[in-house]
């Protein structure tokens, strides 16, 4: 029987260490805390090994892709793959932030869109049968959605929306931002948001091609919302905690053997929520 194996990106601190802590208590299998910075990385470990886990690490930057084709290979080859993928590195602008809205758009969906996607390329081929795919997006997300054009929604909540259309859609919002011309196009004014919207409807695509194209596997895969959490990126004033944060993604990543739902969902407490 081989080893068993969850994987946790961004997850040197704030909600990702809080699924690694949940993870390394209820999962049957080795629990990989992935961070960007090796010496941080090192640090969640040993604080976690101090509460009596077993965290293991391994470097990731999912904005560099070298680093995670050599993280793919290194899962294939040691485990035969993953089980537990759970896609939490992200990152927001504070609102105070001064940077140009266009850099903030650049920068934003550059690692919460199409790094996380990059991630998705080349983990889900190694994602094994029975395997639980976690993105952890936002409620920011669906809120945005509200916001963007009636045309624009109707792409993002359609069935045959496909990732090359969604990734052309991002480019547009991207690229619209660098000449000021979002907001004509449809767009909001919500760079995080965007990129939140583009991370729940990829994962909406991805489910549907997990069905066609690897039934047998039942693999799920599913974007969830943590809530609004105290961490660095969301602050103090957020009413959850990390570890209550974690609940949906960790609820998600073990969802038990046999289940066929959520599958292509959004959920939030547990609960799926309309798109």
């Amino acid at each position: 029987m081989s080893t068993k194996v969850a994987v946790v990106t961004g997850s040197n601190k704030g909600i990702g260490l809080a699924i690694v802590r949940a993870l390394c208590k209820q999962y049957q299998g080795a629990v990989y805390l992935m961070s960007r910075d090796e010496g941080r990385g090192q640090e969640a470990v040993a604080s976690l090994s101090s509460e009596g886990l077993k965290p293991m690490f391994h470097q990731l930057d999912i904005n560099d892709l070298s680093s995670i084709t050599t993280a793919a290979a290194y899962f294939k080859d040691k485990y035969g793959g993953v089980d537990v993928l759970v896609n939490n590195a992200g990152i927001a602008f504070k609102v105070s932030d001064t940077a140009p809205f266009a850099v903030q758009a650049e920068v934003t969906l550059k690692t919460n869109f199409f790094a996380t996607r990059d991630m998705l390329t080349h983990f889900l081929p190694i994602v094994k049968a029975g395997g639980r795919v976690v993105n952890v997006s936002s409620f920011v997300g669906t809120r945005t959605l509200n916001q963007c054009s009636p045309a624009l929604q109707e792409r993002f909540r359609s069935e045959d929306i496909t990732e090359d259309e969604l990734v052309g859609l991002m480019q547009q919002f991207v690229d619209m931002t660098q000449k000021n011309e979002h907001k004509p196009g449809g767009w909001p004014e919500t760079a995080y948001g965007v990129s939140k919207t583009g991370l729940t409807t990829l994962s909406m695509i991805l489910a549907r091609r997990l069905s066609k194209e690897r039934p047998s596997d039942k693999i799920l895969l599913n974007a969830c919302c943590p809530g609004w959490v105290r961490t660095d990126m969301a602050g103090p004033k957020a009413p959850k905690s990390p570890d209550e944060g974690a609940i949906t993604p960790v609820y998600l990543a073990l969802l038990p053997p046999g289940a066929t739902e959520p599958h292509g969902k959004f959920v939030s407490d547990k609960e799926v929520q309309v798109w």
